[in-house]
Order: C-alpha cells, then sequence, then structure tokens
C-alpha cells in the first residue's frame, strides 16, 4: 500500500508539473505570438513604448520563457518579489507564490485562501446531499425495478440532468428568495464562525441547486450498477444461503457497486473545489469560481494561471484518494 502511494504522488507530482507548463505556456506564447505584449494589461492600449518596456523588464517579461517559467516555479516554492514598475519598490509574494496580481493589489495565493472557504462550504455540503439522495434513489430504483417509485425517481433524474444549473438556481431564488414564498434572505455570503445560521441561510439554495443536478446522476448509475451486480452468481449464492435480504444488498451487493460511485464523486468533489462557476455566479458567493470568471473579465492572467493550477491540483490529490478508497471499498481490488 505504501509503494503504491508513494508511486501515485510521484505521478501526480509528474502530472502538476505538466499542467504548470502548459498552463504558463499558453499564458506566456499566445501573447508573443499574436504580437501582444501582456504588460499591455497593466498599462492600458494607450502607452508610450517606454512604458510598455518598462513593465515588461518590471515584471521579467523581457526574460526568456524558460527563465519566466524558473522564476515562476521557483516562486511557488520559495516565495519571490514583485515591482509594478513604479516607484514604490518591490513587493513581497511569500511561498506559495503564484504571482501578484496588480489588479487587486495582492499576491494571488492571498486571493485564493480568501476564497477557498467559500467553495469548500459550497462543495462540502452539495456533495453529501447529492451522494445521500443519489444513493438511497437508486437503490430504491434497483430493489423496486419497473414499480411507480422506480419511475417516478427516474423521471426526476432525468429532470435533474436536464436543467442546467443557472436555471435551477434561478427558479429557487425565485420561489424562495424573491418569489411567493420568501423565507430566505437574499445569499450574502457570510462565513460560518462568524453565524451559523445566516451561513446555512446564505448555501442552502446553492447545495440544492448543486445536489439536484448531481444526484440525478448519481441515481441513475447506482441503479445501473446495483441492477448488474444483483444478476451476479454470488449474489445469487448468498440469497439461496438464506442471508437477510439487507445483508445481501448492503455488505455484498452495494460494496461492488460502489466503485464507480467513488470515482466520479472523487474527481466531482475535487473538480468543484476548483470552483463551482455557474453556482456561484447565479448565488453571487465570492468563491473560487466567481474570482475566476472576474480575473478573465479583467485579463488578470496571473489569478488565472493560478486558481487553474489549484483546480488541477485538487482532481489529482482527489483521483489519489479514490484509488485508495477501492481497496477499502471492494476487497476483489489489490493495490500493489
Amino acid at each position: 500500500m505504501l509503494r503504491y502511494v508513494i508511486r501515485r504522488l510521484l505521478g501526480a507530482v509528474v502530472v502538476l508539473f505538466v499542467v504548470s507548463l502548459v498552463t504558463f505556456g499558453l499564458f506566456s506564447l499566445v501573447p508573443k505570438i499574436t504580437g501582444a505584449s501582456p504588460a499591455y494589461l497593466y498599462v492600458g492600449k494607450i502607452a508610450t513604448p517606454a512604458q510598455v518596456a518598462a513593465v515588461e523588464k518590471a515584471f521579467g517579461l523581457d526574460q526568456p520563457i524558460p527563465v519566466q517559467y524558473w522564476q515562476y516555479m521557483k516562486g511557488i516554492v520559495v516565495g519571490r518579489e514583485f515591482s509594478d514598475g513604479t516607484d514604490t519598490g518591490t513587493r513581497e509574494c511569500p511561498a506559495p507564490c503564484f504571482g501578484y496580481s496588480f489588479r487587486y493589489q495582492t499576491p494571488v495565493w492571498e486571493l485564493i485562501k480568501d476564497r477557498f472557504p467559500v467553495t469548500f462550504s459550497l462543495a462540502l455540503g452539495a456533495s453529501i446531499l447529492w451522494l445521500v439522495a443519489g444513493l438511497s434513489i437508486g437503490i430504491l430504483s434497483a430493489l423496486k425495478r419497473g414499480s411507480l417509485a422506480d419511475r417516478a425517481a427516474m423521471i426526476v433524474a432525468l429532470a435533474g440532468v436536464s436543467l442546467p444549473v443557472y436555471f435551477t438556481g434561478l427558479l429557487l431564488l425565485y420561489i424562495f428568495v424573491y418569489g411567493p414564498v420568501r423565507f430566505l434572505p437574499p445569499p450574502t455570503w457570510v462565513p460560518f464562525t462568524e453565524n451559523p445560521i445566516a451561513w446555512l441561510q446564505c448555501m442552502i439554495l446553492p447545495w440544492v441547486t448543486l445536489a439536484f443536478l448531481y444526484a440525478a446522476l448519481y441515481a441513475r448509475l447506482t441503479r445501473a450498477n446495483m441492477l448488474d451486480t444483483m444478476s451476479e452468481d454470488y449474489i445469487r449464492t448468498a440469497t439461496s444461503k438464506g442471508l437477510a435480504r439487507r445483508r445481501v444488498v448492503g455488505k455484498h451487493a452495494l460494496r461492488s457497486a460502489l466503485t464507480p460511485i467513488i470515482t466520479i464523486f472523487g474527481l466531482d468533489v475535487g473538480a468543484l473545489l476548483g470552483g463551482a462557476v455557474l453556482t456561484e455566479k447565479v448565488f453571487s458567493l465570492p468563491g473560487l469560481g466567481y474570482l475566476s470568471i472576474d480575473a478573465i473579465a479583467k485579463q488578470d492572467l496571473p489569478v488565472i494561471m493560478g486558481v487553474t493550477i489549484v483546480a488541477a491540483l485538487f482532481i489529482v490529490v482527489a483521483n489519489i484518494v479514490v484509488d485508495v478508497l477501492y481497496g477499502v471499498v471492494d476487497p476483489r481490488v489489490r493495490l500493489s
């Protein structure tokens, strides 16, 4: 097990290196190919050549691409200093330094740390809701195959898959915040440590919006896996030996059917931790997804690069955790 985890961690380092290389290359080479220097993003299009040259020198944009990439990766490990090209001097960017945003006048890592609790709260609550609801509905539909409950559950699942997040989110806002019911205040982010009740009121609708989409997917996948597993020979053998129905379903069938569920659950949670863009935009949650949209609108390249690399890190870590959990959930899997 330990050797397997070490190999996966080394592989994760390689994957993150490739992601950082591709990401840095896209944001460094494309402007050079198109002939538009990134310095114009800071000084504006109406600028003298001397101003552009000063900014390029201050940011190190006049250096070769490999040198710029080395400085970027070195900054993640040990930190670095930045200058905005003015006479205000240098600005410290402690490790891990993913660049300095002169749009926000702060290091990118500080922005990510400030926005991450919002995204984490959204991903945590929504994932619990959709996992419990999706597994419950999927198992019930598989055990009651062809019944009215099975058909009703699949109709709801089909609706959940078909409706986009922005439609479901806006509909819930209209009904429960601005429309006929109105028992929730307008969503305004409040940290859990400051006011747990206000935090819950702020997050409940985003949780339900995300959970409605993902629970539908999980319900359909759980139902299909359970139907396949229940037809296996070892399930029929366990039943013929007189084991209780609950034991056959819970200990034998469900454990085998959970393997693909764990796979997509880890990837989904990892992706959400990198930013639930549509949900955060609809409910005005200042998380990583909202930060990404804002950075794209402002053409803040360091922020876009930093969020991309951090999101890739979450997905890679989620993959490792999922692979380790395989051996715990399914005894047939051996990690070596």
